[in-house]
């Protein structure tokens, strides 16, 4: 009976008439970065650190993670922040041309993607991807799309790092060249034309 009364008050806290929140998947190297960058955004409620994308069940950070990509977790609220709004904010927090990794990480861990669970989210996605391709000219963007699968989240003490552990984290950040990076390929965001 409680968990009942728990989810009608949950329910009615969304309100008679407001969506219930969604979430969406990204990978884009280190979780770490990934998860405090999309923190910031307005509208995101939460982000969760964790691995996706491969077949291994229940990976581990400091045990077996093979086959699966470093990913987040975006729990967001759409009447505050779209989907491709958060597209758009992916793309700006990674290097869409690195085919090896992301920034100092390189493996198959660290590869960028957007793992999509449906039809629109695929569209909205092949669209970003044309949109980032067409405003550097043609250049081949190597971030796949991919289905969405079982997300694992990462050990806690994974989660949060940047906030729990903000001097080691700006250290890495800073040490991986991730924001000189960023800031050499998006000096102007393709919106701003």
């Amino acid at each position: 009976m409680k968990s009942i009364v728990s989810s009608l008050l949950l329910l009615a806290s969304f309100g008679a008439w407001a969506e219930p929140p969604h979430t969406a998947v990204f990978a884009g190297g280190c979780f770490w970065c990934m998860e405090s960058d999309f923190a910031k955004v307005e509208g995101v409620i939460d982000v969760v650190s964790g691995f996706t994308g491969g077949t291994l069940k229940n990976p581990t950070y400091n045990g077996d993670h093979t086959g699966h990509y470093e990913a987040v977790q975006v729990t967001y609220d759409p009447q505050i922040v779209s989907y491709r709004d958060l597209l758009g904010h992916f793309w700006i927090n990674i290097d869409p041309f690195d085919a090896r990794g992301q920034f100092c990480d390189k493996g198959t861990s660290y590869l960028s993607a957007i793992f999509v669970s449906d039809a629109a989210e695929q569209q909205l996605a092949e669209e970003s991807r044309q949109s980032v391709q067409q405003w550097f000219g043609g250049r081949e963007v190597v971030t796949r799309i991919l289905d969405r699968t079982m997300f694992y989240p990462v050990e806690e003490y994974h989660q949060d790092y940047a906030e729990k552990n903000p001097l080691r984290y700006y250290y890495y950040r800073s040490g991986c060249g991730r924001d000189r990076r960023l800031a050499e390929l998006w000096q102007r965001k393709p919106d701003d034309d």
